[in-house]
């Protein structure tokens, strides 16, 4: 038997951002394509928490984390100050994951002036390196193995802070010795490990990688932005990757997110949810409520008012 799901939903992963601040360089008017994205052009205009609750009307979001969104580097704490000014209503951006460049000297003050901000619950610092520089977000490819940047990711666990893992398939497999070293620390893979190579080769690597990192306890999954690099997806293109995040770390440590407004490059948000609760349909209520709701709210500590609340236009 299925059933599609209609319980509360909390979103782990949106941005917003208001580009008459000028502190987005990546989405500046004169900025090239980056990442495997596509064209950028769509996303440079604002899109602040009245867009997002546009965007989210028709599904049951009640609460949502804002992940970091490219704000210029030497002033990360200043994403946070702004955040901090937005309309909570509805509890759109109720938690934070912040920037910190954890390979700064300043990274242990960063850290503590983050971790000041109660609705702080988690550091990225962005590691999706290519050799093709049209696809990597980061400046090098070797920050998983610096000391200095290992350094400041070992002090997340004294502030009680989750590090949200953003690498490529090429990088798995360092990914997987990192969280080895760090077994008390809590990862959590960004979109899927971001599976941007298509062809039958990429994708056997990207299938290898995630099983490998799917075996470390200490790692959840954000199902996110599968429309990224599958422009032309169909609901089995992006079925096929869902069921393997599944199969590789369970419905236990996986949960389904928007990425709006990157995932609107190619998808409305009722097409992402919608492609959500369609493959999710066969699983049980409790699996389907772990992987929109329960387990969101465990990794990124929201209370249980959560289900009480919707947003609304």
């Amino acid at each position: 038997m299925t059933m599609s799901y209609d319980g509360p939903i909390i979103d782990p992963h949106h941005h917003l951002w208001d580009l008459r601040l000028d502190r987005h360089p990546w989405l500046a008017a004169g900025a090239g394509r980056r990442g495997g994205l596509g064209d950028l052009a769509p996303l440079k205009r604002n899109y602040l928490p009245e867009d997002y609750r546009r965007d989210a009307a028709r599904q049951n979001i009640v609460a949502s984390v804002h992940v970091e969104a490219g704000w210029i580097s030497d002033d990360c704490v200043g994403e946070t100050c702004w955040l901090e000014t937005l309309d909570k209503r509805d509890r759109v951006a109720e938690r934070y994951v912040v920037h910190v460049p954890l390979a700064s000297r300043e990274a242990p003050a960063l850290l503590e002036a983050q971790a000041g901000f109660s609705r702080v619950v988690g550091v990225r610092d962005v590691l999706s390196w290519s050799a093709d520089p049209a696809r990597r977000f980061a400046a090098r490819g070797d920050l998983m193995e610096d000391p200095q940047w290992r350094a400041g990711l070992a002090r997340l666990q004294a502030h009680g802070l989750v590090f949200d893992l953003m690498v490529f398939p090429n990088q798995l497999a360092q990914a997987a010795r990192l969280v080895a070293d760090f077994p008390n620390q809590l990862f959590v893979l960004n979109h899927c490990g971001s599976p941007i190579d298509r062809n039958a080769d990429g994708l056997r690597r990207w299938r290898e990688g995630l099983a490998n990192l799917g075996r470390a306890p200490n790692v959840t999954i954000k199902i996110s932005d599968l429309v990224a690099y599958d422009h032309d997806w169909t609901l089995d293109s992006l079925a096929e990757v869902v069921l393997h995040c599944l199969a590789c770390f369970g419905t236990a440590r996986a949960m389904f997110a928007s990425d709006f407004p990157v995932a609107g490059l190619h998808a409305s948000f009722d097409e992402v949810y919608g492609a959500f609760k369609t493959i999710a349909s066969g699983l049980t209520a409790d699996e389907q409520s772990a992987l929109f709701f329960a387990n969101a709210a465990r990794v990124y500590r929201f209370d249980g008012r959560s289900s009480s609340t919707r947003l609304s236009t």
